[in-house]
């Protein structure tokens, strides 16, 4: 049987960010595309370009970078967003512009103000203009789901003609039920078929976000839009792992598609992204939730004992994940073993970048009996960055709280200078972040707190996620720490998180000439 390749067009890097918390600084995209590209993804959208300065360099560092995959960034119809886009993936070996305009009536009439002939008029310009940069445009019809299939033919012919070879029909508030997106996509794809490829974009509002992309590949779709873990805006997008492993676990059904993605990379992928962002999947997630592969039934453990496959339909081994999860390393483990190991946990870090890493590790051997691969991953993600730290924690002392007050003592470098302060707080939390803004001239307001522990056992490392506002007219700022000391893990998120803000900042001023009013 003749098989087609159904494409995987990746956007935890665009539409996954969105994810409340998600954000990512530049090196944690670069780690993450690369990881991606290994996991065999044809497609990644690697951000929108025209959304800010720090968008613009993640997508034209990742275009420099990957080889095997396209490249793309997102474009709204609008030229100066064409532009940035074209600009950012100039570098890259294979590109694409992903450009879109909403269709449906509601959003036409109350987003858009615009009338229809406008609305593909706009859509034939941006198309038109993205074609002087690449080869290779998709044009999305915005809120498909709930676009008329006539609009829909005009403005697809429309875009056709001008230069688009993708046209993507998302569900864009994850209304639709299976078969009527199998019946969208069906007329859609035998209205242009042979003229374009359909792809389809499907959100989570409903839970059908992935039963909805089966049924569009049954029904025509030849490209699926989806990220790692599901995440995305709102309840998130249809989860890549989920797609490709039904795909390749019913081939009964699906015998006639198959992907290019490597199965044996979906579990770093999704470990990698989840200490990243400090999102977890939840434990009973598919495929790669914590429970996903875990056995508590007398009856089930029984039947496990007897043949696997009495309750498993996927081996652990297919997705990439050893059950033992553990290290043999610790603190007289050399520099190349180490390396090695990272290397097969999907981290490919420079010679020059190691040593720190390196240095970490050691430090953390020394203090913890039991190494795991999970606490290697969240020592690597914590010191990927490429923020210059104009702050650093050298020490912290909590003060002798016998009088009921909590109190900290902090010491900080800054400018090769110690600073040392000590401050008093509604808590222990309270009274380091007020220390730390004590020292370093600058206050944030929490807007949200996390611990959670990376792995098992009282030595366990603490992994803290901050929510930072350092400026009211300003977005949150996440900052990331990590010790076996929650306190120290504390000071650490809080401080990375004033980091990324003052390098924000930094960008902004520098790359506000560059993109005018297109931000």
């Amino acid at each position: 049987m003749t098989q087609e390749i159904i494409k995987i067009f990746d956007t935890t890097l665009r539409d996954g960010e969105q994810s409340p918390g998600a954000s990512m600084n530049i090196e944690e995209k670069i780690q993450i595309a690369s990881q991606l590209e290994r996991l065999g993804v044809d497609i990644i959208e690697a951000g929108f370009a025209a959304a800010s300065p720090g968008d613009f360099e993640a997508i034209s560092k990742i275009a420099q970078k990957i080889k095997c995959s396209t490249v793309c960034s997102l474009a709204r119809a609008i030229e100066s967003d064409v532009k940035v886009a074209g600009e950012a993936i100039r570098a890259a070996k294979f590109k694409r512009i992903h450009t879109f305009i909403a269709t449906s009536p509601i959003h036409m009439k109350y987003k858009l103000k615009m009338k229809p002939d406008e609305v593909i008029k706009r859509a034939v310009e941006a198309v038109g203009y993205a074609r002087t940069f690449v080869d290779d445009v998709e044009f999305s019809l915005e809120d498909a789901g709930r676009s008329e299939i006539g609009f829909m033919k005009e403005i697809t012919d429309a875009v056709i003609n001008a230069g688009a070879s993708t046209i993507n029909l998302p569900d864009t508030v994850g209304y639709r039920l299976p078969f009527e997106i199998g019946a969208m996509i069906k007329t859609m794809s035998q209205y242009i078929k042979g003229r374009a490829v359909i792809s389809v974009h499907n959100h989570n509002d409903l839970g059908l976000a992935v039963a909805n992309s089966l049924e569009s590949i049954m029904n025509g779709a030849r490209q699926v839009e989806c990220t790692i873990n599901g995440l995305g805006e709102r309840a998130g997008n249809a989860a890549l792992e989920e797609i490709v492993m039904t795909l390749k676990t019913r081939h009964d059904v699906f015998g006639g598609f198959m992907t290019n993605i490597n199965t044996k990379e979906i579990y770093p992928t999704s470990r990698l992204i989840a200490n990243i962002t400090s999102i977890e999947p939840q434990p009973n997630k598919a495929i790669v939730g914590k429970n996903a592969f875990a056995h508590e039934s007398g009856i089930h453990q029984d039947g496990m004992l007897k043949n696997k496959q009495t309750y498993e339909i996927i081996s652990p081994s297919d997705i990439g994940l050893d059950l033992e999860d553990t290290l043999i390393l610790g603190k007289h483990s050399g520099r190349a073993a180490f390396k090695d190991k990272l290397a097969k946990l999907g981290f490919h870090i420079e010679d020059e970048k190691l040593n720190p890493i390196f240095a970490k590790f050691k430090e953390l051997a020394d203090k913890k009996k039991d190494i795991y691969d999970d606490d290697l991953r969240a020592l690597v993600t914590s010191q990927i960055s490429c923020v210059e730290p104009q702050f650093e924690l050298i020490g912290l002392q909590l003060m002798d709280c016998s009088n009921g007050v909590p109190s900290a003592a902090i010491t900080i470098k800054h400018n090769d200078n110690q600073i040392t302060d000590a401050g008093i707080g509604d808590g222990t939390i309270d009274a380091i972040f007020k220390t730390i803004d004590r020292i370093s001239g600058y206050s944030g307001r929490l807007m949200d707190y996390k611990v959670t522990s990376v792995s098992k056992g009282k030595d366990a490392l603490a992994n803290v996620t901050v929510k930072v506002v350092f400026n009211d007219n300003e977005p949150a700022i996440i900052g990331h720490g990590l010790s076996i000391d929650t306190m120290i893990a504390s000071a650490r998120a809080y401080i990375g998180a004033l980091n990324s803000y003052l390098s924000m900042e930094g960008m902004l001023k520098s790359r506000t000439n560059d993109f005018g009013d297109g931000i």
